[in-house]
């Protein structure tokens, strides 16, 4: 029977290598536990470069403890303490997302790595300080009187600025709404006077005309209303002539920038008669009295009197219109008929012009308007105040007389002549200028297909266009043989 083997150790080998190794484990624990507790300066940039979450915490117990409102430092200890083993002492900042972990004793746990502040908590912190203490310190008197003007405004400017800005907005808004019907009720007033002045019962056009106003009954009105600044009187029912519209054009006294407008660049209200003549009863007649600087802007701008009158000189041994006044006239005979002495002594004389200087701007006649109406007669006059509408009395009456008057006047054999010569030169301008007209917008025409033609063959393709001129070329040939009659023979 075999032998059994010895065991590989005896007890007491076995003893002897456990003594020697516990001896070595704990030696290990000592050099540990110095590791943590001497904090060398590798083993802090070694921290330093590890993100504090990735450290191994063990999470504190949940402790409470109550923060006093004025902490006491603590007692400096007995034993100095080196640079590199001390630990930052300040208190965190406090969040109010900050959890309860962070009441929880330190020295508790001795082997723990300690999380240092980072360094935007550390500027942080240092900022916060510095001006707790320039809060402390006390500062200038004469700063501060300085500074609190301007941060006062500072703080306030904002809000006052856009109050101001509302209560500017507010009161035009006001002001416009205001000016708005106080200016249409002033237009309404001086339209009304001038109609209750001038057309009511026993007043000049009641008397001159047969119907007053827009409508056919008694209770029809007599002015219509267009506009807030327009107003518009028709009368009818008279020889010689049509009828008569009256447009009065008053300032816009219901807008505020139109008011203000006004107020820098004058203007004056205005009222423009314009009567319509039979076509039997007016004469060949081009004439115009205005002031000087009016009448020549009319003899510029105005088609008939531009083509058929001109500016007369005063005649001799007579007497005449004021030297304010000008007169454009087909003829000086004409003239000479129309301006009488009547109306030299009431109106256009140089002694009576002086009180209607202000209410007269210009008169005009003609047979050669363009328009529906060619033959008409034109009246224009500045309104006067509310009170003061009688002024131009004398001026309205010059339309029923100057009515009479054109109705009623014929022309000299020789001045006919020359008026006839002078019609027919201008129909014939205007025939030529009539057909340049026609050829111009004909050559347009064909300019536009040739232009049209022409991009349609620049879309073409190149086969299409060569068979195109194959076409074209083909025709040519053709107008160019030589044509030959066929008969047949008997």
């Amino acid at each position: 029977m075999a032998k059994p083997k010895p065991p590989f150790f005896s007890l007491p080998q076995l003893l002897l290598i456990l003594a020697v190794v516990s001896l070595f484990l704990s030696r290990l624990h000592v050099v540990a536990d110095s590791h943590f507790e001497g904090f060398e300066a590798d083993d802090e940039e070694d921290l330093d470069s590890l993100p504090t979450e990735s450290l191994p915490l063990r999470s504190p117990p949940l402790t409470f403890s109550q923060p006093e409102p004025d902490p006491v430092p603590d007692p400096v200890p007995s034993d100095p303490v080196p640079e590199e083993l001390q630990v930052p002492d300040s208190d965190p900042p406090k969040h109010p997302s900050s959890t309860t972990f962070e009441y929880w004793d330190e020295d508790e746990f001795e082997g723990l790595p300690i999380e240092l502040p980072s360094p935007e908590t550390t500027t942080t912190t240092t900022t916060t300080s510095k001006s707790a203490d320039e809060d402390v310190k006390p500062s200038d008197p004469s700063s501060d009187s300085k500074a609190s003007p301007e941060t006062k405004k500072a703080g306030t400017s904002p809000r006052s600025s856009s109050y101001m800005v509302e209560i500017a907005c507010g009161s035009f808004l006001i002001i416009f709404v205001i000016n708005y019907f106080t200016g249409k009720r002033e237009n309404e007033n001086i339209a009304l006077s001038w109609a209750a002045k001038f057309a009511a019962n026993d007043s000049i056009f009641d008397k001159n005309f047969s119907l007053l106003g827009v409508g056919d009954g008694d209770d029809s009105p007599l002015l219509l209303k267009e506009g807030q600044n327009v107003f518009k009187f028709y009368a009818s029912g008279r020889r010689y002539c049509q009828g008569l519209l009256a447009t009065m054009e008053l300032k816009s006294r219901h807008d505020l920038i139109s008011r203000v407008y006004n107020m820098v660049v004058p203007c004056k209200d205005e009222i423009s008669f314009e009567v319509y003549m039979n076509d039997e009863a007016m004469d060949h007649v081009v004439f115009a009295v205005a002031k000087k600087k009016a009448a020549k802007v009319m003899q510029k701008e105005v088609r008939d009197l531009q083509r058929f009158a001109s500016v007369l000189s005063p005649p001799s041994g007579r007497k005449w219109v004021s030297e304010e006044l000008a007169v454009i006239s087909e003829s000086k005979e004409v003239a000479g008929d129309l301006i009488s002495e009547a109306v030299l002594d009431q109106v256009f004389g140089e002694k009576a012009f002086e009180k209607f200087r202000k209410g007269f701007i210009s008169m005009h006649f003609s047979d050669e308007h363009l328009g529906t109406h060619k033959k008409m007669l034109l009246f224009k006059f500045a309104l006067p105040d509310v009170n003061n509408m009688a002024d131009m009395t004398r001026l309205v009456s010059l339309i029923p007389y100057y009515i009479d008057l054109v109705g009623r006047y014929k022309l000299s054999a020789q001045a006919r002549s020359k008026t006839d010569a002078a019609r027919a030169k201008a129909a014939q301008e205007a025939y030529k200028e009539l057909q340049n007209a026609r050829q111009d917008a004909l050559q347009r025409k064909k300019a536009e297909r040739r232009r049209l033609l022409e991009e349609a063959e620049a879309r073409l393709s190149a086969e299409a266009i060569r068979k195109k001129e194959a076409k074209e070329r083909s025709r040519q040939m053709k107008k160019g043989m030589p044509k030959v009659k066929m008969t047949r023979a008997h």
